[in-house]
């Protein structure tokens, strides 16, 4: 049995580095939108306390999961980034870098998320029923205020949420936090306008079911990842008929593909071979295959003689 790689398939260095880059410009949209958020999340909570509005307190509840996350985003950038710059991982044992950590962040973003929703929803229906004292005019000042921050926060990370899953998570969070300064704006209005304190609730309870699916999606985008599942964009039953039609391979077995994080799959094979094939060659087409027609630009094949034995029964 060989074991051979082509040397211009070790492209993890490149690519961390590429990722490193990238993380130094969501850095610094991020640290901005921290600070923003960070800063007018305690006038929100007291400005909700002080007025007794729910919808004012959901929207402050937002905020907080918004620093939260803004925070780990930033935490699982740096570290993800250094360990980017370290070439020899073994060292650290992390032998494929701290890549995964913003899939976990986003992940306990979305959790952090979901349960404040929830909540909000939950007690948004039993204030229908015993509607408390609203004012409505600090509401106003305060949710108009939040909106603007919330905007600028949106628009610093909405073109990083199109490369990294972990920016994604914030941004939703901000998006989220924008739809919510809105509907307290309007149920501000209607409280102050008209006296409709069941206004509130109301919004708030539309605010959390606004919310929960579109975290949900991202919760379960980040469970697919963590449990290693195929990229949806990637069959593998045509995968693996189409690693079978390079000349010379006879067989595919123990095909994995999975993701390591945003924008970065990996592939590794079995690839058995008739004698005499040249496995240099085989080598090249299956790299050429996973790059351009799956997006996998890290893929690691071992080649086996077609009399070898015992490769294709692992024991798990």
């Amino acid at each position: 049995m060989t074991n051979r790689e082509h040397p211009h398939e070790h492209t993890g260095h490149a690519h961390g580095a590429g990722l490193a880059r990238a993380g130094e410009r969501h850095r610094g949209r991020l640290l901005i939108s921290f600070a923003l958020i960070g800063g007018f999340f305690g006038v929100e909570a007291v400005a909700g306390v002080l007025t007794g509005s729910l919808a004012l307190l959901s929207d402050a509840g937002h905020m907080l999961t918004d620093v939260v996350g803004l925070g780990m985003a930033l935490a699982a950038i740096q570290l993800a980034t250094g360990s980017a710059r370290r070439n020899d991982s073994t060292h650290t044992g992390h032998t494929f870098g701290l890549y995964r950590l913003e899939i976990l962040a986003a992940f306990v973003n979305a959790m952090l998320l979901f349960a404040v929703a929830s909540w909000v929803t939950i007690e948004a229906i039993r204030r229908l029923f015993d509607e408390p004292e609203v004012t409505g005019m600090p509401m106003l000042i305060v949710a108009t205020v939040g909106l603007l921050v919330n905007l600028i926060a949106f628009a610093l990370l909405r073109a990083g949420s199109n490369e990294s899953l972990n920016v994604r998570g914030a941004y939703l969070e901000v998006a989220a936090d924008t739809v919510s300064s809105a509907g307290v704006i309007l149920a501000a209005a209607l409280v102050e306008g008209f006296g409709w304190t069941w206004a509130d609730p109301v919004v708030a309870m539309l605010i959390g079911l606004w919310i929960l699916p579109r975290t949900w999606q991202l919760g379960r985008q980040a469970v697919r990842i963590l449990l290693q599942a195929a990229p949806r964009h990637i069959d593998l039953a045509e995968l693996t008929r189409r690693l079978a039609g390079i000349d010379g391979v006879c067989e595919v077995h123990d095909l994995h593909v999975w993701t390591l994080t945003s924008d970065m799959d990996a592939a590794s094979a079995h690839l058995v071979v008739h004698p005499g094939t040249d496995q240099h060659a085989v080598l090249d087409q299956a790299r050429h295959l996973l790059s351009a027609g799956y997006r996998v630009d890290h893929g690691t094949f071992q080649i086996e003689p077609v009399d070898h034995r015992g490769c294709d029964t692992p024991d798990w």
